[in-house]
């Protein structure tokens, strides 16, 4: 690759992605939000990773949730009424703490709206879209360079403290080119996804821990747990013991309070 190539906001996100780790992407087209899935397409099978055009967005959500809780960083990509769709499985992935990248680019809405227009009114659908109040982290890059640096920080955080992540930027940043340096490897912030390594025997798999984010079983490792959308107690069986659902969700809101300062990036700009 040059030392710097043109590269179009949706391509950076994928290429973002894919630099991240990302070996898996479900998603079902929709503008303006297509190339994201187009280029993925092209570069998983050269990272050996998996690229699955689904039959609609909430299958492409469950998709993902489903490959994330077998071992590998993935994610999807839509824009308005399709990012509606995943709500649901939006929650359930903040809720089992799964964790996963969301794209929204951004197109005129309510509704159908303008599909080959920009608009910025996502922003209180991306962070209280899905139901119960849960905290969720939504990255807004303001620029190509900004698209492909946030992707690989959705990566990131999503891996480190067990949630999804949410891109957001509009039409005009996904389709606008902008001439771009190569990426370094080795500076890129990777993170590997935290792995429960004791016994299995007795193993909890939301069991409170120093940083208030359990380690994940990894599959084939002989770990037996069970995974619901139900408030659940450490065991990952659902529980309504009053008790034990505030010591849960207060551990679900601790590990976003003990990562704020990694979590918070902006810039402020005088116009």
């Amino acid at each position: 690759m040059n030392s710097h190539h043109n590269l179009q906001g949706n391509h950076a996100c994928a290429i973002g992605a894919i630099a991240a780790g990302c070996r898996f992407f479900a998603g079902y087209p929709i503008t303006p939000s297509s190339e994201i899935a187009e280029r993925m397409s092209l570069e998983l099978p050269k990272h050996e990773g998996i690229f699955i055009q689904m039959e609609d967005e909430i299958a492409s959500m469950g998709a993902v949730i489903g490959a994330s809780m077998g071992g590998v960083k993935a994610m999807t990509a839509t824009s308005g009424p399709g990012f509606s769709l995943k709500q649901e499985n939006i929650g359930y992935a903040a809720g089992a703490e799964i964790p996963c990248v969301i794209a929204n680019v951004m197109r005129g809405g309510p509704s159908t709206g303008m599909p080959t227009r920009p608009a910025q009114s996502d922003l209180m659908q991306a962070r209280w879209g899905s139901h119960g109040g849960h905290p969720l982290i939504v990255l807004t890059p303001e620029s190509v360079k900004e698209i492909f640096d946030e992707t690989v920080r959705a990566f990131h955080l999503s891996e480190k403290l067990r949630t999804p992540v949410i891109v957001l930027y509009d039409e005009v940043l996904g389709h606008l080119v902008e001439t771009l340096p190569s990426a370094d490897a080795d500076k890129l912030e990777l993170t590997a996804r935290k792995w429960a390594k004791e016994s299995a025997e007795t193993y909890l798999p939301y069991a409170a821990t120093e940083d208030f984010i359990p380690p994940m079983p990894r599959p084939g490792d002989g770990y037996r747990t069970h995974t619901t959308g139900l408030t659940h107690a450490e065991d990952g069986f659902p529980t309504q013991d009053p008790e034990t659902v505030e010591k849960a969700m207060d551990r679900l809101l601790k590990k976003f309070e003990y990562n704020q300062s990694e979590i918070e990036s902006y810039e402020t700009l005088h116009c």
